[in-house]
């Protein structure tokens, strides 16, 4: 928790809701020309019209002219110059004098995103977007009519006398011309002039409203439309940006005057627009520029500090292991529904074909054109630009890998290099049922072989005389073991349980190992459990292998340190934990799942049955969460009614979690102990708070 959260703390939380049943027809009115203690709320509305597209509201208001503050002259005036005095059914003032006023509307502003009307009820506050912001003010087209009468009055006038004119128009010749084709650059000038959208505004009709007062019964009605009709969480779900995304959504940033920027080579790739992108996506869009880089390379590229693991999770994401170097994945270069700028092959035989010859690479150094062509069988185009991606041509040597193997890579993490050598291997088996070919069809046929080892006999029957003796050894050991537990009355079972037990798979550790350990031992032998050991099949089965001290002594300090893990988490540390050992180290060889969850109950932890949604994309080995429950301190109760909390829901609120530390333990829980326990047991996002590692993006 941020230290200055100490002198700002949060007083109440409040639910915020989208209400968008009046979304496409809320407006807000003002009226600048008008203090806001003089509002038009108890004139009379005569009549009201709107053109939605132009978002243009015209209203029409009574005058109140028996008002002291009204100039009846000068009402009669005004109404005298529009109307004449004549009067019919087209005349502005009925009655002889001005006794109303129209306002028409300009838009404040064009873009309303920013902008709602909210209403607050019970703890709750229910927003409405707008739809416009207008301003109401004063129309005087009532001067244009006048200055119009005023105008046909003249001409009238000065009329008189014009039989003579005309009678010479009648005589004189007319001369007819024909306009020219319009040109693009006329048109686009006439478009944008101002004669030409007044004349598209008015071809919008009006429509005309009823007005309703604000205490009017159906004004009353509409106004419940600005709450929220559905509550339902399904259909309001809730904000999960960050404060730095919701502020930016709040006030986003001035649109600034677009620049031209010249168009450069496509194979450019500007850093500093490169580095405002996710990691993911800067990784992936630096493999598919350079291909085939080292890690270390790569690592220089991106921004300093960036870490190497999460550079690691991505790069597997987008690229395959080559001789100790990544190169970018067939199916990122070629996307589905995609084709050959070349030949127009479909993407994926593309993908097939390219495989290959990555997978060529991995066996050796140098790979021949000819060879890579007679088996994929695609056009020379394509062969040529897979080799050219990953390689370079050498007289009388073929194509040769590009880069120098990296064995620095591979021995500072020699679990990334297994994971992509297995992965390698599934890939193998796929190409050699689409190719029909077997990987010793491309080994050396000059392969040196192994030289023949010659041992002499003595060698051998000295080599036979001790494992007889540490067989005698052994079973001598057996034969005490049961002697004594039969005095006490224990019975003691010695089992190798099979490689194929269903109920015990090795767990992946994803660790390369030099030797083959059967599930069911411990360093390499039969493990003896008692039955008075709470260590036996949950299922009534076979009793499974004990953990050894070093295994315990692992997890214990792991829990301790991290309080809160899911197994695969775990598994993650315990990979890391191998690869610092020492080199032929196999004291954690061959463990199992079941063996590690029973260690992790052993260390005074236990599961927490969180209720993760049905639609989750959590793995099994992600659903299945651990906390440590007992370390001695008093701390532990907090915890473990935390842990009670999220097998409720898998997120929560802070408030939640408080109210239900002061229904336990009263008022004597401090801030200090809510923020201990969250920050040890959870991770925060969107105002919501998940157990460590079970929130999903």
């Amino acid at each position: 928790m941020a230290s200055g959260d100490e002198d700002d703390p949060i007083i109440d939380e409040i639910d915020v809701y989208l209400a968008k049943s009046l979304a496409d027809k809320l407006y807000l009115f003002q009226y600048p020309v008008r203090p806001s203690t003089m509002t038009y709320d108890d004139v009379t509305h005569l009549s009201a019209r709107i053109k939605p597209k132009q978002q243009k509201v015209e209203l029409e208001l009574a005058i109140n002219t028996m008002s002291p503050n009204y100039c009846r002259s000068k009402g009669e005036q005004i109404a005298l110059n529009v109307d004449g005095t004549s009067y019919d059914e087209t005349s502005t003032y009925s009655v002889k004098m001005m006794d109303k006023q129209m306002f028409s509307s300009i838009q404040a502003t064009t873009n309303t995103s920013r902008y709602a009307a909210a209403v607050f009820r019970k703890g709750e506050l229910h927003v409405t977007p707008l739809q416009g912001i207008l301003q109401m003010r004063p129309s005087f087209t009532y001067l244009d009519k006048a200055d119009g009468k005023h105008k046909e009055r003249e001409a009238g006038n000065e009329g008189g006398d014009s039989s003579q004119d005309e009678a010479e128009d009648d005589v004189k010749a007319i001369t007819v011309r024909f306009s020219r084709p319009e040109s693009e650059h006329a048109r686009q000038r006439r478009i944008q002039s101002y004669e030409f959208l007044q004349k598209k505004q008015a071809e919008e009709p009006w429509v005309h409203l009823q007005y309703h007062g604000v205490k009017d019964g159906r004004s009353e009605h509409e106004k419940q439309y600005l709450f929220c009709q559905s509550m339902d969480a399904t259909e309001n779900p809730e904000l999960v940006k960050t404060p730095k995304e919701y502020l930016a959504m709040l006030m986003p940033p001035l649109a600034e005057e677009k620049v031209v920027k010249p168009v450069g080579p496509s194979n450019v790739l500007s850093m500093a627009q490169l580095r405002t992108l996710p990691l993911a996506e800067q990784v992936k869009t630096l493999m598919k520029n350079v291909k085939v880089i080292p890690f270390a390379n790569l690592m220089g590229l991106l921004a300093s500090g960036t870490d190497s693991t999460s550079v690691l999770r991505c790069i597997q994401q987008v690229a395959l292991l080559v001789q100790g170097n990544w190169v970018v994945k067939s199916d990122v270069l070629y996307p589905k529904n995609s084709f050959s700028p070349h030949s127009g092959v479909p993407a994926e035989v593309l993908c097939r074909g390219r495989d290959f010859v990555m997978w060529r690479f991995t066996l050796e150094r140098s790979v021949m054109r000819r060879e890579i062509a007679a088996i994929i069988k695609l056009p020379p185009e394509d062969v040529k630009e897979f080799l050219e991606h990953v390689a370079v041509p050498r007289i009388n040597r073929g194509w040769e890998f590009l880069l120098p193997s990296d064995v620095d890579f591979i021995k500072k993490h020699p679990d990334v290099a297994h994971r992509q050598h297995m992965l390698w291997l599934g890939i193998q088996t796929k190409l050699e049922k689409v190719f029909n070919f077997s990987k010793e069809d491309f080994m050396p046929k000059d392969a040196p072989q192994p030289a023949p080892v010659h041992i002499s006999g003595e060698q051998r029957l000295r080599t036979a005389q001790e494992r007889a003796q540490e067989n005698q050894s052994s079973l001598q050991k057996d034969l005490n073991a049961r002697k004594q537990s039969t005095q006490t009355g224990n019975i003691v079972h010695f089992k190798q349980e099979p490689v194929s037990h269903m109920e015990d798979e090795p767990m992946d550790t994803d660790f390369p190992s030099s030797s083959s350990v059967p599930n069911g031992c411990v360093n390499g032998y039969p493990s003896a459990i008692s039955p008075a050991a709470d260590h036996t099949n949950r299922n009534g089965g076979s009793p499974v292998t004990s953990p050894s001290p070093e295994l315990r002594d692992f997890v214990s300090k792991t829990f301790k340190k991290h309080i809160v893990l899911t197994l695969s988490e775990l598994k993650r540390l315990f990979n890391l934990h191998l690869a610092s050992l020492p080199t032929g180290h196999n004291l954690f060889h061959s463990i199992s799942d079941r063996l590690l969850q029973d260690t992790i109950l052993l260390c005074q932890c236990k599961q927490i049955l969180v209720p993760f949604p049905a639609q989750t994309t959590a793995a099994a080995d992600e659903q299945k969460v651990f906390g440590l429950c007992e370390t001695g301190e008093t701390f532990d109760k907090h915890r473990r009614l935390l842990y009670d909390v999220f097998t409720k829901n898998y997120r929560v609120r802070r408030s939640v979690v408080q109210s239900r530390l002061t229904q336990e333990f009263g008022d004597n829980v401090t801030k200090a102990e809510i923020d201990r326990l969250l920050k040890e047991c959870c991770s925060s996002n969107g105002g919501m708070w998940y157990l460590k590692g079970t929130f999903q993006s």
